[in-house]
Formats: C-alpha cells, sequence, structure tokens
C-alpha cells in the first residue's frame, strides 16, 4: 500500500531500517515512512556509510558521547552518513525541491548559537541537538527525514556513495586539513589508514601536497592504502623512525595528521612534525602523551584539534573533489544493502580493508 501527497513521488508507508541493540549485532524493523513538515524533506537514500563512531559507541555497547545529556544513542534508525535523492519536500522549503541530490549533514544543530551560526552543528551544545542515527532517525533505511537546513547539494558529477563519504569521513578530514593549511609548500604525514585517514590521504593530495606518506600497523589496511594511488609510500609504525626521517632527511614534514584516535599515533605524528610545522588531530578516542619541550616548544609547532566540520565547509568540499577530479567511493572496500547489515557491520568492526557502505539496490 503507497501514499501519494501533492508534489511528492509515491513512497510506501512502511519501510525497513536498521537499529543497533548493543551487543554486536544489528536488528531489522519495519517502520512508517516519515512525512516531512515544515523545512524538512523525505530523502530516498541512494547510499549510507558506517561510521567508526557508530562501532565504537553503538554497536559493541552504548557508551556516552558529547552532545546530550545521557545515553548518547537513543534507540533509532542508525546511519549518520546519508546521501541521496529527495522525493518530497515539507512547507517552507525555499533551497531544495523534488528531484534534487543532497548529502545529508549529519547533525541537527539549534540553528541560534554561535557555533551553529559558523555553521558547525557539530559542537551544538543546546538541548535541542540531535544526531541522525544517534538521537532521531538515521540514513540506514530506504528513507530519511532531513532537515532542510542540514543538507548540502551533492554534485551530478559525485555518486551517492561519494555523497555518502563527504558526509563524515571526508567532512573530518577535510576540515583537519584546512586547519593546518596543506598545500604544495610541503609533504604530508598520515598516521592511521582506516577510512579517514585514506580521506586525509586523498583530500591532501587534491591541495596540492608535493608527497603524501601514511603509517599503518594493519598489513591489510596499508596494502589497500597502497592500492589506491593516494600515498607515496605508505610503512609500518616500527619502521616509522628510520624511513620517515630518510625520506625527510631527518626534518620531518610541514604538514601531519593523526587519524588513528591512539596515543602512539598522535606520538608518531607529532615527532615526525618538522620545525615551524602544524600538526592536525582528527582520530577520536584515546590520549596524548608528550614530552613538551624539544618535541613541542622548541620545534616551534601548531597542534590543531579538529571534529568534523562546517555546514559550508562540507559544500565546498563536494564543489573542490569535483575540480580536483577525486572521487572518494575509491576508498570504499566493500558494498552491502540493508538486507546483508549483520555482514556489514560485522566487517566494518573486524577491520575491513576500507570503508564499508549500505548502496540502495533501487537508487544508482
Amino acid at each position: 500500500m503507497t501514499t501519494t501527497e501533492p508534489g511528492t513521488q509515491t513512497v510506501p508507508e512502511t519501510m525497513p531500517g536498521i537499529y543497533l541493540p548493543g551487543n554486536s549485532t544489528t536488528e531489522m524493523r519495519q517502520v512508517p515512512v516519515p512525512t516531512p513538515g515544515p523545512g524538512q524533506l523525505l530523502v530516498e537514500v541512494g547510499a549510507a556509510g558506517i561510521c567508526g563512531t557508530d562501532i565504537s559507541y553503538i554497536y559493541r555497547e552504548y557508551k556516552a558521547h558529547r552532545g546530550i545529556d545521557g545515553p548518547a544513542y537513543r534507540g533509532v534508525v542508525s546511519g549518520h552518513e546519508p546521501s541521496g535523492r529527495i522525493v518530497a519536500a515539507g512547507p517552507g522549503c525555499a533551497r531544495f525541491g523534488v528531484g534534487d541530490r543532497v548529502i545529508v549533514y549529519h547533525i541537527a544543530g539549534c540553528g541560534l548559537c554561535d557555533n551553529c551560526r559558523r555553521g558547525f552543528y557539530i559542537s551544538c551544545t543546546a538541548p535541542s541537538r540531535e544526531s541522525y542515527g544517534w538521537q532521531r532517525d538515521g540514513g540506514n533505511a530506504r528513507y530519511v527525514l532531513a532537515e532542510e537546513r542540514t543538507c548540502v547539494p551533492l554534485p551530478a558529477e559525485l555518486s551517492y556513495v561519494d555523497g555518502a563519504l563527504i558526509a563524515c569521513g571526508f567532512g573530518t578530514a577535510y576540515e583537519g586539513l584546512r586547519r593546518i593549511g596543506v598545500s604544495g609548500e610541503g609533504d604530508l604525514l598520515v598516521v592511521g589508514l582506516g577510512p579517514v585517514g585514506l580521506a586525509a590521504g586523498m583530500i591532501g593530495r587534491g591541495m596540492g601536497a608535493r608527497r603524501v606518506v601514511g603509517v599503518e600497523p594493519s598489513e591489510v589496511r596499508r596494502s589497500w592504502a597502497g592500492s589506491l594511488g593516494i600515498f607515496d609510500t605508505t610503512v609500518t609504525p616500527s619502521e616509522a623512525d628510520a624511513e620517515l626521517d630518510r625520506l625527510t632527511d631527518g626534518s620531518g614534514f610541514a604538514f601531519t595528521v593523526d587519524a588513528s584516535g591512539s596515543a602512539p599515533g598522535r606520538s608518531t605524528a607529532v615527532e615526525h612534525t618538522a620545525e615551524w610545522g602544524h600538526v592536525s588531530f582528527i582520530g577520536e578516542g584515546g590520549r596524548f602523551d608528550s614530552e613538551v619541550s624539544d618535541t613541542l616548544l622548541h620545534k616551534q609547532l601548531t597542534l590543531h584539534a579538529s571534529w568534523v566540520t562546517s555546514l559550508q565547509a562540507m559544500s565546498d568540499l563536494a564543489t573542490n573533489l569535483v575540480a580536483w577530479g577525486l572521487r572518494p567511493e575509491a576508498v570504499v572496500s566493500d558494498r552491502f544493502t540493508l538486507d546483508e547489515a549483520d555482514r556489514a557491520f560485522a566487517l566494518a568492526a573486524g577491520g575491513s580493508r576500507g570503508k564499508v557502505v549500505f548502496v540502495s539496490d533501487s537508487l544508482q
């Protein structure tokens, strides 16, 4: 049975959605397809990524995460990395309409605080702040109800898979690289070659870094990274000290990024940053311990801690990727449909080679 509203496409009344019970399993439930209210869009999901924070904070067990009081995950449809095509628009929508292709920025902030007014919905601390897939229904379903203000245009040259990756991981990497001003005036070191590290390498290449070098302990991930044509070379942590010194004649890298989220990874990034260099921490979790004088002060380093990106920067990234001729979907190693959710999440949690995404079997 289907329902049709004026100005919309025909959509079913119900749809499957993926929930995360918090015990390393998934659960598919049949849920109503929502009707967009004022300022809202109904987006048919073309692709949705699985994020490392979904695994760490929801899939294995529920853990607190910044942004709201109480449990972070409120038992909603999972997935905060969707992109797709609008099939219905509620009253008052002014920028987007039916048929437009969009990326969904994964937090709906209050829209009034200083962070929101700068486009950094991620840093909104108002009680009304909701993350897709955490406090409101997300993209691991056929449709997602999105606030128009959280949507970013998806250029025609990019796929829905590209858009899903921009929605979180590529946006996170881009912000970290913007903060440190990556350019053709220096080499870039990326520590941790999971999906976000791969994104940092690809974007760094687009921003003009002279050389892009990666550090990764997993042979599987290191091999996958090496096959993508992004990195000039990749090394293991045990090789890092000698090999990174050899590559830079002991002077270090002008730009370094830690995407590992680990204390050893962050130390590697800092220790191999050149004098007057810039370091960006974008990996979640873990700690950072460092000797201060010789490692930081005497090298005159600048450290940036970066969390996701702004709405405008995400839009800029999509445009830039087209100009650079780069396709985020290149880092995707595994694609699944929603009915394969158990396999998809288990693979993402078990150390996939690259990015794991859900793709629609009807919208490509």
